[in-house]
This record gives structure tokens, C-alpha cells and sequence, in this order.
């Protein structure tokens, strides 16, 4: 008879005590950025997202007449479970930061994210009851799951110009959740985007995009301006189309160009982002960006004004100190900043030679998206502003 063998004990941890189990992180979200011009672009982001199993791509770039396709043919290889949303752009935030003539593709795997899309047609005429409504209606059948981060995600179409209702809209259809988004047009010469959703065009259209994750979520945003003592009060503004006729009294750009102490004939895109109006809300400045000067010697702007607003000029501040600044202020390291980041920002940074530095700060705190002609959150629409929303590890314990 063989002898017994002895009872099996488990060895003791060194030190007496078992350690604690690392705790298993929900899946993060992954980007990318291929050549727009590619004959397998399609193909190099389905291989990229595949293993994800995505509950949401974000495409970025493209030019607009492609972007539909690629929608269709992502959507294809990646099943009917994945929603595929997007918008053509002037400029793309890829995994190596600043990016051009791309496709920046941002993956949300399906394990740790829900999403919701609504089209909010007609932008430019502005329907604010329907959008109410159909808003609450889209809240309501999502039903949050109170237990995890929600957010908000929009992309505006920047050629109809009325972002700053849409986002009053928003804020009050759904208090409370917090909203990050850009407006899209297509490349400097401010040409008309495509918004899309599982690869059908939707022109004119807001999109709307309601995200529930197990990660944490926090809503980040950088502006390097200040203002200066140099002010002027609008006193002649065709509201709808956003152009400032007169300040002081004076021909917009004529007396913008006097503030500023540039000559009218020297003012450029450059120039504008160099010294913005800023117009005070509350206890911050927000800044009323410059897109060009009418014919007649009127501002074109990228946001909403109005006769009697008074307007400060702005003066630049450290472009890149303060955003990381911003990032490291964060609890914790991030996974991805989901970033909307003013074309006029990178247009300065370009100017000043900083953008090799400003695309590896990007690189570094994982921040994907696109550049703007307008940016919002906290239930404004602002410029010349980053907005991102930062997805971290859930708080330990």
C-alpha cells in the first residue's frame, strides 16, 4: 500500500500576505490616421477597429464626396452593431498630433461603451421645437444606466451658422450631461462639409451622439488668450449672418485694425488668431473669432453677435505651457482625449513654429480629433479654444 501523501498547503506570499489582484481595466478606446487619398483606406481602419469590436467609429477628414463610401464600407466590415459617424474637416488630431489630407479613425470598443446618434436636420433654419423634442424622445428611449459616465458628443455643420442655439438647445433638452464638439467645414476655404452617419449623407444637419462608458469621463477645454485694456462696442451687426458692420462708431475692420495696431491691408487669418475680441460671459472670456473681412469692411465671425456687445481685445499667452498644464491637472493619466481643437489655434502655432511641439504634447496625452471653425461645450459655442473630453480609468476601489 502506498503511503499517504501529505496535505497539500499553499506556500505562503513573502511577507505573510497574498497580494491584491490587479484590477481588470475596461477595453480603451483606440485611433488612427491613414492617408484620405489611400486606395485601401477602408480596408487599413476595418483592420485597425476589427479587434475592438466597435460599439462606435468617429471618422474625421475625408474629403466630403468620399466620406459616405468609406462609412458604407466600415459599416460592412464591421457589422450592424457598430455606428459609424463623421464629418469632413480643415485639419486632423491623429496618434503623432497635427495630421492633414487623413482619415483619423477613433474606435470605442463595444465592452466598455454604448452609443446613441441623432440627426438634428435642418441646422440652418433652426427648428428648435422639433429639435426639443426629439432630443427627450432620444433621451428617454437611451436610458442612461446611472451607474457609469455619459456624455455628450456634436458635430455641427459650421456653414449654417447657428451653433449657438443648437447649443442652448441642447443644454436644456437634457440638462446636467456635459456636451464637447466642434463645427466641421471642409479645408481653409471654409467649403461645405458632409455629415454622416453609417454611411448615409445627412446635409445641413447637426449630429448627436450620446455616449455611456464604464470609464471616467471629465470635460476638459484651454484657451491662451487674456484680455487687454483695449475695447469697443459693437454698434452695427447683421446678427444673422454674424457680421460686425461697425465698433465704435467706425468701419469693423477699419477700427479692429486701429485696436489691434496692424494696417487694414495687412490683416490675415494669421492675424486674426493672433489678436481675437473677446466677449465677457459671467466671469470668462470667450473668444468671437475672425474668419474674414466682408467686401464692404465688415468682420465675418465664427459665432454669434449682436449691436451693443462690448468686446475686448485679446492677447496671446503660452500656447503649450498651459495646455499641459490643463491635462496634468487631471486625476489621472488619460486613455484618450476626445479633442475638438480651433483651426485658428493651429494656424498661430504653425506662425510661431510651435506646432511640432503643440502635435507632441497631442501625442502625449492621447488626444484624437479634428480641427474646427468652432468649438463647444458647457452649453456655449466658443473659438479659438481646445474642448476635449478626457476618458480615464475608473477611480480605484
Amino acid at each position: 500500500m502506498s503511503p499517504a501523501l501529505p496535505e497539500a498547503r499553499p506556500e505562503p506570499w513573502p511577507g505573510g500576505v497574498r497580494p491584491q489582484a490587479r484590477p481588470v481595466l475596461p477595453p480603451a478606446p483606440v485611433a488612427v490616421s491613414v492617408p484620405a487619398e489611400g486606395e485601401d483606406t477602408a480596408r487599413r481602419i476595418a483592420e485597425a477597429m476589427a479587434p475592438l469590436d466597435p460599439a462606435l467609429v468617429l471618422l474625421f477628414g475625408m474629403p466630403a464626396e468620399g466620406l459616405p463610401a468609406l462609412g458604407t464600407a466600415l459599416r460592412e466590415a464591421l457589422g450592424q452593431g457598430c455606428r459609424v459617424v463623421g464629418c469632413s474637416s480643415v485639419g486632423e488630431i491623429g496618434p503623432g498630433g497635427y495630421c492633414a489630407r487623413t482619415v483619423t479613425a477613433l474606435g470605442f470598443p463595444s465592452a466598455s461603451f454604448r452609443v446613441g446618434v441623432c440627426v438634428l436636420r435642418d441646422q440652418a433654419l433652426v427648428p428648435v421645437s422639433e429639435w426639443m423634442a426629439t432630443l427627450r424622445r432620444f433621451h428617454a428611449d437611451f436610458r442612461p444606466d446611472l451607474r457609469r459616465s455619459s456624455f455628450g458628443v456634436l458635430l455641427a455643420d459650421a456653414l449654417a451658422r447657428q451653433e449657438d442655439v443648437l447649443t442652448a438647445t441642447l443644454d436644456a433638452a437634457i440638462p446636467g450631461l456635459p456636451i464637447v464638439g466642434g463645427s466641421s467645414a471642409e479645408g481653409m476655404r471654409f467649403e461645405p462639409t458632409c455629415q454622416m452617419v453609417d454611411g448615409a449623407a445627412h446635409p445641413g444637419a447637426a449630429l448627436f451622439l450620446l455616449v455611456e462608458t464604464d470609464l471616467a469621463a471629465a470635460e476638459v477645454s484651454f484657451s491662451h488668450f487674456s484680455p487687454t485694456d483695449r475695447r469697443a462696442v459693437v454698434t452695427a451687426a447683421d446678427r444673422h449672418n454674424r457680421v460686425i458692420l461697425e465698433l465704435n462708431g467706425e468701419p469693423a475692420a477699419q477700427e479692429y485694425a486701429r485696436l489691434a495696431g496692424i494696417p487694414v491691408e495687412a490683416l490675415t487669418p494669421t492675424e486674426f488668431a493672433r489678436h481675437p475680441l473677446l466677449l465677457r460671459t459671467g466671469k470668462r472670456h470667450h473668444v468671437r473669432a475672425i474668419r474674414a473681412i466682408t467686401p464692404q469692411g465688415g468682420l465675418q465671425l465664427l459665432s454669434g453677435i449682436e449691436a451693443g456687445n462690448i468686446l475686448t481685445l485679446g492677447r496671446a499667452m503660452d500656447m503649450t505651457r498651459g495646455f499641459a498644464e490643463v491635462l496634468d491637472a487631471l486625476p489621472r493619466p488619460p486613455l484618450m482625449v476626445l479633442g475638438f481643437d480651433c483651426v485658428l489655434r493651429r494656424l498661430a502655432l504653425e506662425r510661431a513654429g510651435m506646432d511640432g511641439q503643440m502635435s507632441e504634447l497631442l501625442a502625449r496625452y492621447r488626444v484624437a480629433g479634428f480641427n474646427t471653425y468652432g468649438e463647444q461645450h458647457s452649453g456655449m459655442h466658443v473659438n479659438q479654444t481646445f474642448v476635449g473630453m478626457a476618458l480615464m480609468p475608473p477611480e480605484p476601489g
